[in-house]
This record gives C-alpha cells, structure tokens and sequence, in this order.
C-alpha cells in the first residue's frame, strides 16, 4: 500500500475498518456467554470492501446488505450502541430486540433492513434504486451480496430489470469463494462471474486484490458517475475476499476440511486492518484505537443496561 495517500484519509478508513474489526472480535468473545441472542455471521477478514464502498456514500445513499451485515451497518454509519443492544435482543437496539444480528437496519442512515434469507436484498434495493429514480434523485443504492446469492432466481432477475431501467444502483459481490461450505468449484462450471454478469448489459470489474485504498478510488468514481447520470445503469464489482471464520459464530473452522489452512495463511498475511494501520504514524494509530475502544465499552455497556422488550411489543412496526 502506498503511504503517498492523503493522511486523513487513510485515518478515516482506518477508524472505520479498526472499529469493525474490534467489535466483532468483542462479539465473538461475548458470545458464548449466551447474552447474544441471535445467530452471528462474523466479517472479520471481509471488512476492507464495506469500508471501501461506504466511505464515498452521502448519508441519503441507502445500502443493502447481506445476513453477514455488521462491516457494512457500521461502515455506512449504524449505530454500535444500537447495533450491540439489537445483538443482546435488547429494547434500545436497533430494531428493539426483535430482529437480532442478521436482520440489522438503520433507515435514519440509509441502512435497509438485511435479511437471514439468501439473495433477498437484492430485489428490495433495485426496488428503492427504482423509487429513487422515479423521484428525480441524486442518491446512490449500495447492494452488497455473496458469491452464493449470486445462485438465486433473484439475482439474475434483478440484473435484467436494472439494466432495462438504467437504475442507479452499484452491486458488490463480496467473494469469499464458499456458499457456507461449497467452494465456488464445486458450483460452477464456468467461475467468472463477470462474464455471466455481462450478458445483461451491466458494467463489470473484478478487483484481483483487497487494498482499501484502491477499492475506495474506484468506488468513489464509480459511485460519482451513477449520481451525476455519467454512467446510467447498473455497475457490478466483484472482490475476491475470505472469511476468517466458521459461516455462523465465533470459532475457528480450519480443521472441518472443506477449505485449506494454506490459504487462510495467505489471507492473513493481507490483513487491511494492520495494512492500513502501517501506514499511519504510530501515536495517531495509538489514538485511532483508544477512541475505537471507548466506543465499542461504550456499546457493551449500553447493551448491558438496556431492559428486554415486552410481550405486548412484539407487534410494534407489523403491517399485519
């Protein structure tokens, strides 16, 4: 990574990926405790691609996320305290207890609720992406999916109906190359994702790498020419990634022999959460992660102290 980037914001970049990374390592610690009440789909190794496509977003922007959402909720500006009270099933949280970790939303910040069901966000954000432009707009949707959602009817669909529309609508493909357990070997017979993307007249690019700091420059020239109609119409990216983690919880799950050893080496030795702090003088990095801490004693605490919901809210915010 080249240190001739503007300081403030590789600082910016850092507090983000920093605050991500430690929180859901504190999750993971919490977890066993059975205060968490829901499933967690850590992010831990895929954070520098919420990073680097939220920084450039406006706060009217809207992002869509997967079950896997905590990098992204907070990179778009979610609240931790709320974020961490919602984990614990707590009243303050984010959806007031009754939605847990994979169901995370934050409209006040242009968070739609994520889904614990496979490709599912995908159609509801080119539907907003719609709105906005029937409105006349200048706001961008952020959709990030899974390789493995990519293997839904949906997906294909909500391609087509974006590209026949010319919405503005920037997909992101978080490539951790495994549908749970299946590698991506094992479900197709022809693995490059942009070229089936393509035949629906949709812009595609592939990052052969996950450097924050090239990540954001495109995103933000990317995120720019959909907003000022330079470029109408959906653009997909694919960022090849990898999950530290077993697919839902807190441990480690090299040793169930559907993935190799080796190449969590080689992932770990790309980490962007040490790369970007290099780059930073240490007393600065210092402060970065003192500040990254407060937050998240700040979250546990607010989460500690929150009461549970009761049984006579649980229809608050029902439509029927």
């Amino acid at each position: 990574m080249s240190k001739n980037f503007d300081n403030d914001l590789i600082s910016r970049l850092y507090r983000k990926i920093r605050l991500i990374r430690r929180m859901e390592e504190v999750v993971a610690e919490i977890y066993p405790s059975d205060k968490i009440k829901s499933p967690v789909h850590l992010s831990i190794g895929q954070e520098a691609i919420s990073v680097a496509f939220c920084d450039p977003l406006r706060r009217q922007d809207v992002v869509s996320m997967t079950y896997r959402g905590h990098a992204a909720f907070l990179a778009k500006g979610g609240s931790p305290s709320g974020m961490m009270a919602e984990l614990y099933g707590k009243r303050d949280g984010v959806a007031h207890g009754i939605a847990g970790s994979m169901h995370l939303v934050d409209m006040d910040n242009g968070i739609l609720g994520a889904s614990a069901v496979v490709g599912t966000t995908i159609p509801v954000a080119v539907g907003y992406a719609m709105a906005i432009k029937m409105r006349g707009e200048d706001r961008v949707v952020v959709c990030f999916l899974g390789d493995g959602a990519t293997e839904e009817g949906v997906f294909p669909e909500s391609l087509n109906f974006a590209a026949l529309h010319g919405l503005p609508i920037l997909f992101v493909c978080e490539n951790n190359g495994l549908a749970i357990h299946s590698p991506l070997s094992n479900r197709w017979a022809q693995p490059d994702l942009c070229r089936r993307v393509e035949g629906y007249g949709v812009e595609t690019h592939r990052f052969e790498d996950m450097d924050t700091i090239v990540l954001r420059a495109w995103a933000a020239e990317r995120i720019e020419a959909i907003r000022t109609g330079a470029s109408e119409g959906p653009i997909f990216a694919e960022c090849p990634t990898y999950r530290w983690l077993q697919h839902v919880g807190p441990n480690d799950d090299h040793d169930q022999d559907y993935r190799d050893a080796g190449e969590a080496a080689h992932w770990r030795g790309k980490d962007e959460v040490a790369r970007l702090g290099d780059a930073l003088a240490p007393d600065m990095r210092s402060a970065i992660d003192e500040e990254v801490e407060a937050i998240i004693a700040e979250a546990v605490a607010y989460a500690e102290s929150s009461p549970f919901p009761q049984p006579g809210e649980l229809n608050v915010g029902a439509y029927a």
